[in-house]
This record gives structure tokens, sequence and C-alpha cells, in this order.
């Protein structure tokens, strides 16, 4: 009889027992009976650590690193060689959640070789189980070669941080015809094979509709609750962002509660009440 940790498919994303990684397989199947999952961002192994064993299904170790990891203002400064750590890092925390890689601005654009060829560095040499790319119709060929190379595909519509400079800011997509558009695109995209789309800032009830029309599931991220999964930045939602969008719900204050404990550490330290003998050796 085969071992149910190897062959047999998790009776739910999240929350769901270890025993192995999620795949594409199971990210489809949640789709056909209606399962919503949650997506978070990771970006080193102590809190991939954490969201894998809270059952986090997919963690994605997201370009929003160059913000929250590395300081910039955008997502486009931020390389391959910066991501490729991150990734890897997430891997080894985990054990149960797919890891998916962004592949960073100006890394698969030029061509579908260039897409495989970044996509192959994160899978060979960080581990990822797939990657994410921004863009519709243009990006098709590339994501039918990744998909041809074995390489599961994560694709992302609407606001596309990367091509911010040409929306013209951070706003709502898929208003009025945009929406005719990005429909098409999402339809696009899945029938060059991707396994997933994520949606970002566009409207509820466009959203709900791509949904719907798709049979590959969709990930919300400001486009309202009528998709199948959802996503925030860990940061976001843990309230470490002091200006967070009018989408993120703050869950927790740890910003707060990090000032509170560096402040008690820093006080003790500065009046010899650390370290007692407890915290000392004979």
């Amino acid at each position: 009889m085969s071992s149910p940790s190897v062959t047999s498919r998790p009776t739910t994303l999240y929350g769901g027992q270890a025993g192995r990684r999620i795949t594409v397989r199971d990210i489809a199947a949640a789709k056909e009976r209606g399962e919503r999952w949650p997506m978070v961002t990771a970006y080193d192994a102590m809190t991939a650590r954490v969201f894998d064993e809270a059952g986090i299904p997919v963690l994605l170790v997201g370009d929003s690193a160059a913000m929250v990891v590395y300081g910039y203002d955008s997502t486009l400064p931020v390389s391959v060689d910066d991501l490729m750590p991150l990734t890897a890092a997430v891997v080894r925390g985990s054990s149960r959640a797919m890891v998916v890689a962004d592949l960073p601005f100006g890394s698969y654009q030029s061509s579908p070789q260039q897409a495989l060829e970044t996509a192959a560095r994160f899978m060979k040499e960080a581990g990822a189980h797939a990657v994410k790319l921004e863009g519709g119709r243009r990006v098709l060929p590339q994501v039918e070669a990744l998909v041809s190379a074995g390489i599961p595909v994560m694709a992302h519509l609407g606001l596309t941080p990367q091509s911010v400079n040409t929306l013209g800011g951070y706003r709502v997509q898929g208003r009025g015809q945009a929406g005719d558009e990005l429909m098409a695109d999402a339809k696009d995209l899945e029938y060059a094979g991707a396994f997933s789309v994520v949606l970002e800032c566009v409207p509820t009830d466009l959203a709900e509709r791509v949904t719907a029309s798709l049979s590959i599931p969709t990930i919300g991220i400001g486009a309202g609750p009528g998709t199948d999964a959802q996503v925030l930045v860990w940061q976001d939602l843990m309230g470490l962002t002091a200006h967070p969008a009018k989408f993120v719900k703050k869950y927790f204050d740890l910003a707060q509660e990090m000032d509170r404990a560096v402040r008690a550490f820093a006080d003790e330290v500065s009046t010899g009440a650390f370290p007692t003998p407890e915290h000392s050796y004979r």
C-alpha cells in the first residue's frame, strides 16, 4: 500500500498535514472544490518556518523584497542575485509550502530564452517550486516557454508594480474597456499554461468575473473577496509598514511590540540590570 504522505493530496490547502510539498495539482484541486486559501510573502528561513507551520500553503518570495528587505522605494531595482539567496532561505525554512519566486524586472521581458534562463536559476540554484511574472499577452511566449520546460508559472495582472511607470502610478486597473482587456489576458495566460493568476488592485466585480471564467485559481490583492485566494506582504499584515495600502488589513502591531522589546533591552543594559547571573556562565 502506498504511503499517504507521498501520494495523497492534502484534504485542504490551508492548515493541512505536512509530509510533502504542495504542488500545482493541489492548487488545481482546491479550485475544483471551491476552497479559499491564503498566500503570504516570505524572505528568510525563520519567518518561512513560522508561516509553514501555521499551514500557509504558498509562500511568495516577492520582488517586494526590494522595499521591505533592501529599502528601495519601488520593486524595480531588485535583481536576480538579490532574490536568489532569499528564495533559497525560504525553501530551507519550509517543508510543506510551495515556494514561488518572483522574476524581477528586466530578467524575463526581453525574450522567452531570457525568461527560461532566469527561471531555471531560481529552480536549480535556489530550489523554488514555481516562478511568478507580470504581464498579459506580451509575456505569453515567456509563459509558454517556461511551462514547456516544466516550470510552473504564476501570472500577475492588474496593477503590476514592475510597470508602475507606464501605468501612471499605483492606481486601480481594469475599469471600463481595460476590464475586457484584462479578462482576455487572463484567459490567454490560462491557455498558455499558467497555473494561477494574481489580480492586484482591480475592481471587485471584475475580479469576480475573471475568477468565474477561469479554471485556474485567482489570487487577489486589493481585488475584493471574490477571488479563490488572497495574498499580502507579511510586513503589511503584521503592522510593520508605516503607510500601508487601502487593501491591507493589519492583524498585529509588530512595530509597536518590537519597539517595546528593544527599549526594554536597552534600558536594562544601560542600568546594568542585564545580563543577570541567570544569563551568564560560570
